[in-house]
């Protein structure tokens, strides 16, 4: 079986991820696509409140398991929009662990701070500064196959940008170089164990 194609994008909360994800999925016509965004898998979660480290320890498996989850429905030869928030440093790490780098398009989704933080306000879903704190923490490995900025075209004009990029992915990936800087250095890749202690980027 062939394994699927991932899409994954990567920016800041209120970035236009979800957006450019929902685009994509209704303009792209070579297969089948299912939008997988991590704020869909933390809503999955019971609504028990839970102390600060139950919290984190809950938060890290859930993504650990999205992350799996991913890698499992590309492996079953499905298309994947991925809609993610790698602000720490063990998530990129576990994503070149478990999914295959030579399927992913990595796309990193940009706008600028003083926008970000005009639609934080108006969306009133977030908490205030979230998209700030994130902001120097999500794009620091510096390396994407194609970057968008929502501040200057639309997520319809985005999610066209990466549909025509797609047939022409570059080899080596960016996953697959990001891979080689920090997985094969003659190390083992990281345990799950190594990975809940790995702190911020």
């Amino acid at each position: 079986m062939t394994p699927g194609r991932i899409i994954f994008l990567n920016g800041t909360s209120s970035s236009g991820k979800s957006s450019v994800a929902r685009e994509l999925l209704d303009i792209l016509d070579d297969g089948v696509f299912f939008h997988l965004a991590v704020d869909a898998f933390n809503a999955m979660r019971s609504k028990r409140e839970l102390g600060a480290e139950e919290l984190d320890a809950a938060l890290r498996r859930t993504r650990m398991g999205f992350h799996r989850s991913i890698a499992a429905m590309a492996e079953a030869g499905n298309d994947i929009v991925v809609d993610h928030v790698l602000s720490e440093q063990w998530r990129l790490l576990d994503c070149l662990t478990v999914l295959r780098p030579e399927d992913v398009l990595f796309i990193g989704i940009r706008c600028p701070l003083d926008e970000l933080t005009r639609r934080e306000q108006v969306r009133g879903d977030r908490p205030s500064g979230l998209a700030a704190h994130q902001y120097d923490l999500v794009h620091r490995h510096g390396d994407y196959d194609l970057e968008c900025d929502t501040s200057t075209a639309s997520p319809h004009e985005c999610a066209q940008r990466i549909k025509e990029f797609l047939p022409h992915r570059p080899s080596p990936t960016a996953f697959t170089r990001l891979r080689r800087r920090y997985l094969t250095d003659g190390k083992q890749p990281p345990t799950a164990t190594q990975l809940h202690s790995m702190s911020e980027l």
